[in-house]
């Protein structure tokens, strides 16, 4: 089994003025660029709520959540799916660091894979078919 080469991020966590759009979409409304970022990777788009309920009810039950479990699940999803290094604790630790600074990474990224999509065509004839009636005749003689 061939392995795929592991490549870096496009961009890092705190370079936001690589893209000052996603810079300011994520400052203005974090929560609809997470929103965003979940729809463009193919995950339902209310997935990053439970990074913004999920604190609050299990606080009430006396359970404590810091970690942002939709970042750190749609970090782990982009890094596997587009063969960026990394590991499951290093996305813990920047979704811990700075929540604000991961979703927009992650925007920059798909926005990044999307505008260097490689599309490969296989291109086959289509198959012969005989028509039903041109069927060859076979003649036997005594």
């Amino acid at each position: 089994m061939a392995s795929m080469q592991l490549t870096e991020w496009n961009t890092g966590v705190c370079d936001c003025f690589e893209s000052t759009s996603t810079c300011c979409y994520g400052f203005w409304c974090c929560p609809c660029l997470a929103c965003s970022v979940a729809g463009n990777f193919g995950e339902n788009r209310c997935l990053p709520l439970c990074d913004i309920c999920s604190p609050a009810i299990l606080t009430s039950f006396g359970i404590p959540l810091f970690a942002p479990p939709a970042a750190i699940a749609l970090r782990s999803g982009i890094r596997n799916r587009y063969h960026i290094k990394g590991s499951m604790c290093k996305d813990i630790a920047t979704s811990c660091f700075c929540v604000w600074c991961t979703w927009c990474q992650m925007h920059r990224e798909l926005k990044y894979r999307k505008k260097n999509t490689v599309v490969v065509v296989n291109m086959q004839p289509p198959p012969v078919m005989m028509a039903p009636g041109n069927q060859p005749q076979f003649i036997i003689q005594h």
